[in-house]
């Protein structure tokens, strides 16, 4: 495949490594769309590197001259985002001891990026449509209709469109923010461009730190690319930084390796390797846990089924030789089994539940370190607590 000469300067110039078809699309996609005045949304997974397209649309815009603002909407309680968004009047609610102009405002004849847009609550999301739509907003506390004139990128690793199908995304605002969509490849789907991101990673370590560079061995190569990199480049850098400080040993075999792997081994799990055709992955080790109960639970209410089938005579029992397999006269019955684990099977609010009591015990109420342990924002941290009565 031929990369235009355009695409590689970018890359160059933005300090993005690889050559992966899908990759290359998406930056020549974000130079197309950058001229206009367009909306984008940029999907993909967690790590894979979507805040940098949000700058190579506005330094290839118009609005280059203009202000540049990236908002993490993940990151901002919702009842002060309007205020952080749109502005607020002295006295609009407790602690305005000021008018404060929102981002809206400040970025006007510039660019906006929304990181994690999914996370905004619904009367915000309203309020983002009108903006999208005419221009105007409101600040909080006040009448005076301003305007603004603002190009909006916005960007998620949600499934907007199962969040519109939920109630939790609002189907206008998505095809209003969706005119372009650029997708980003997870890094599981560019094996190629893992080993030389880990020699740039690897690289730029060792002259920070004024040491020799690692390299791997063949079976480590083989190693890094087979694992599914559920933290994407951002996993792959950290990981990188870890052994070039630790490891004295600068060729790293797979032996070396793989310690600095941890979840390898959950790859021989089919629990936990979804196929392409199931359209889902996962960003964290909460919702894989959350995955596992769920699958738990649901195979024992098949085995539950089973076994009354069978006592009820309605499936004829094998005959089996092995003796261990034979039940033993004083053991209680299997569905007494059955219901005993079930019983002991949480439902996933409850295992949520309680790790956010745990986590905040541990943290003696601190809300943002609770969240930083939990790897959830701050705003999904306040709605879980209101919602689980945590208060």
């Amino acid at each position: 495949m031929v990369i235009k000469t355009e695409v590689q300067q970018i890359k160059q110039r933005f300090g993005i490594i690889g050559n992966s078809p899908a990759l290359n699309r998406a930056i020549d996609v974000a130079l197309q769309v950058a001229p206009t005045d367009l909306s984008v949304l940029i999907t993909g997974e967690s790590g894979v590197g979507k805040e940098t397209f949000p700058q190579i649309i506005h330094q290839n815009s118009p609005r280059k001259h203009g202000q540049y603002i990236a908002v993490n909407c993940g990151a901002i309680p919702e009842g002060t985002i309007d205020s952080e968004l749109f502005g607020h009047e002295k006295g609009s609610f407790t602690g305005a001891l000021a008018d404060r102009k929102g981002y809206f405002e400040v970025a006007d004849g510039g660019t906006v990026f929304l990181d994690e847009v999914g996370e905004l609550p619904i009367p915000t999301q309203a309020r983002l449509l009108r903006v999208l739509e005419t221009g105007e907003f409101i600040k909080v506390g006040s009448s005076k209709v301003l305007k603004t004139n603002v190009r909006i990128v916005a960007a998620t690793n949600v499934n907007l469109v199962q969040a519109v199908r939920n109630g939790k995304f609002r189907e206008d605002l998505y095809y209003r923010l969706n005119t372009v969509p650029i997708q980003i490849p997870p890094l599981r789907e560019r094996p190629d461009d893992i080993i030389l991101l880990f020699r740039k990673f690897a690289s730029d370590c060792a002259e920070k730190y004024r040491m020799p560079p690692i390299h791997l061995e063949d079976d480590a190569r083989k190693l890094l690319m087979s694992y599914r990199w559920p933290g994407n480049v951002r996993e792959l850098k950290n990981m990188t930084e870890r052994i070039s400080i630790i490891e004295e040993n600068r060729d790293v075999t797979a032996e070396i390796l793989q310690p600095y792997l941890p979840d390898i081994s959950m790859e021989k799990y089919p629990v936990l390797v979804k196929s392409e055709s199931d359209q889902k992955t996962f960003t964290n080790e909460r919702e894989i846990l959350y995955q596992v109960l769920f699958d738990m639970k649901k195979d024992v209410n098949e085995l539950k089924k089973l076994v009354h089938d069978i006592m009820g005579g309605n499936v004829q029992m094998p005959v089996v030789d092995e003796p261990y397999l034979q039940p033993h006269p004083l053991e209680e019955s299997p569905i007494q089994e059955v219901e005993a684990v079930e019983e002991e099977t949480l439902s996933l609010e409850e295992v949520e539940r309680e790790m956010i009591r745990k986590a905040l015990e541990r943290h003696h109420g601190r809300r943002k370190n609770a969240a930083a342990d939990l790897k959830i924002s701050e705003r999904t941290l306040y709605r879980k607590i209101k919602e689980y009565n945590l208060e």
